[in-house]
């Protein structure tokens, strides 16, 4: 077994003491270095230092299923290969994979097998093949497994070591503080072979929650963590993480272990040969979600998960002033960090990360507008037994289908617009596939699969699709193409670097959100323009501060900006990169 050394040593022995503290702490370091270096494998000899060298301006993300696209005769693995070397090389670097592994619901986050890829998908072989070409990115869904896997039928049989994985509570504990993003029991009866005993599960009863207080649950997911590095994967997403530690009597979220067990996986990473980032998913209120870069030892990346709701309100409203205040709010992410900026995703538009930002009869009105357009909204529970809207469920192109007025010709438009935010901004910009294709609301999804969620988790039949990417008059060519024409640009300009500076620009409209970013080295400013608005916006110039002796060039249509001139109009929803020439 081998010994920690000097340099990491002290550091994981303190971490373990933090979240084991009656345990032996030398043996425990002994375990989890064995655990996640096995025999073959290197460890630095000095944890990399913190920089910003982990990312740059190139890197942009598409998230994805495994089977979003099919055929009915390939693998789809096989056809999510071919797509992105076809439509997406030389646009996006990296690409996540939502869970590939076998399940049994919740589209994957049920999962029976975290050591195998999903056969209905492909194999270990096909996942490598994605991640010589691309970053790739997997999930790390360690809060909970399937009721149906391995782990936890071995538990009801009373099996060791998988006897003492799960979380186990009684119906008289005082639960009543407990958060969840769900309204079903939190506790399920089950018979074992020890008895009939009450399981924690915080998201459904077919995902039973594991219990970190036993030390082998951490090990395991720190084999885990290693099988997935040497097939390729660089990027671990800690899936619904807040929720990790439990203590009867508690909120049971972002509990001091939940923080203490990050940093001790940070630790490793930064100690490990090869690079790994790791992506916290935590969908809950800006505080509680900044929490989780720590003090710049903990997550290497944070979602940046007001955006969606705030974008959608901005662009429906035509008033982007809730999002430039909590834009102008928000720090730069610590050295060694950054944000992933996102619109879409395979969940719905989350709503708890508008409290406090937006007021309520703003939220309703969005809330209302979805509604209009088709799409379905999914509740909390609360403490006190009511129930709050915890996300929408639409396509985000769909959901821009119409503003607060109702529907106008400015549809493609707006829906570019949103997106053009989130390259904008600070950190590195993600995008789901189905904005990149431009899917509408999948209503015939929803009833086949009986989950609000479906509505955003359309299957496209491949052939159908290239059908329609052929065609530059469909929705889905028009927003390819200009997507993939703007992250091309963005990938070449310094000031867009996930950590270069950023500054909230208050233009004296609300109508346009503006951010200015400048290069690490200086060289270049980018004032990012975006009319949120149907209207065309005139401001004044010198409200951008324009060098004079500088040239200036918007680089979205090549057109010469006069930093002398009185003024600077920007059409309905146009997008405007003013960056100095270099």
């Amino acid at each position: 077994m081998e010994v920690p050394t000097r340099s990491i040593g002290p550091k994981l022995s303190s971490l373990l003491r933090q979240i084991y503290p009656d345990l032996d702490v030398d043996i425990l370091s002994s375990l989890v270095i064995d655990a996640f270096w096995p025999d073959g494998t290197r460890k630095r000899q000095r944890g990399r230092i913190r920089g910003n060298s982990l990312w740059s301006q190139k890197d942009s993300m598409l998230i994805t299923y495994g089977n979003s696209i099919i055929d009915g005769a390939h693998k789809p693995l096989d056809l999510l290969s071919d797509f992105l070397s076809t439509y997406l090389d030389g646009a996006l670097s990296s690409v996540h994979i939502l869970p590939f592994f076998p399940y049994t619901s919740d589209d994957g986050f049920a999962v029976s097998d975290f050591r195998a890829v999903n056969p209905q998908l492909g194999d270990w072989a096909d996942i490598n093949r994605i991640s010589e070409h691309f970053n790739l990115m997997s999930d790390l869904v360690l809060n909970h497994v399937s009721s149906q896997g391995q782990w936890f039928n071995a538990y009801l049989q009373g099996q060791a070591p998988y006897d003492k994985f799960f979380f186990e509570a009684s119906p008289d504990d005082d639960l009543r503080d407990v958060v969840r993003p769900r309204t079903t029991p939190l506790l399920r009866e089950v018979e074992t072979s020890n008895g009939t005993r009450h399981v924690w599960c915080t998201f459904s009863h077919d995902q039973i929650d594991l219990d970190f207080r036993n030390p082998e649950v951490l090990l395991e997911f720190l084999r885990i963590i290693r099988l997935h590095v040497d097939n390729g994967v660089q990027i671990i997403r800690l899936d619904a993480v807040a929720f990790l530690w439990k203590e009867v009597g508690s909120p049971s979220i972002h509990l001091p272990q939940t923080h203490a067990i990050i940093r001790l996986m940070r630790l490793l990473c930064d100690y490990a040969d090869e690079k790994i980032i790791l992506l916290t998913e935590t969908n809950v209120p800006k505080a509680e979600n900044l929490s989780y870069f720590g003090t710049g030892d903990e997550a290497h990346a944070i979602y940046n998960f007001p955006l969606p709701p705030l974008i959608l309100h901005a662009l429906m409203s035509g008033d982007g002033q809730y999002l430039r205040r909590w834009q102008r709010g928000m720090p730069p992410a610590p050295m060694g960090c950054a944000y992933l900026n996102f619109t879409a995703s395979h969940d719905g538009i989350g709503m708890r990360p508008a409290e406090g930002v937006l007021p309520e009869e703003e939220k309703q009105k969005v809330i209302e507008t979805v509604k209009d357009i088709g799409g379905l909204v999914s509740m909390r529970a609360l403490p006190d037994g009511g129930e709050s809207p915890y996300e929408l469920n639409t396509t985000f192109y769909d959901a821009l289908s119409r503003t607060f007025d109702g529907k106008d010709t400015h549809h493609h438009e707006r829906f570019i617009c949103s997106q053009t935010i989130v390259m904008s901004l600070e950190g590195i910009p993600a995008f789901y596939i189905h904005a990149m294709l431009a899917t509408a609301n999948d209503h015939e999804g929803v009833v086949h699969r009986g989950m609000n969620r479906a509505i955003n988790r359309h299957r496209w039949d491949y052939p159908s699709l290239r059908e329609l990417l052929s065609d530059p008059s469909t929705p889905q060519a028009r927003v390819m193409h200009d997507l993939s024409a703007r992250l091309k640009i963005r990938k070449k300009q310094g000031a867009f670097h996930p950590n270069a500076t950023q500054f909230t620009v208050n233009l004296g409209d609300d109508r346009v959100f503006g951010v200015w970013r400048q290069s690490l080295d200086r060289h270049q400013s980018i004032f990012a323009l975006h009319n949120v608005s149907k209207d065309p916006v005139t401001i004044p110039a010198a409200a951008l501060n324009l060098i004079e002796d500088q040239a200036w060039i918007d680089l979205l249509t090549g057109t010469e900006i006069d930093a002398t001139a009185a003024d600077i109009t920007i059409a309905p929803y146009q997008c405007m990169w003013i960056s100095n020439r270099l």
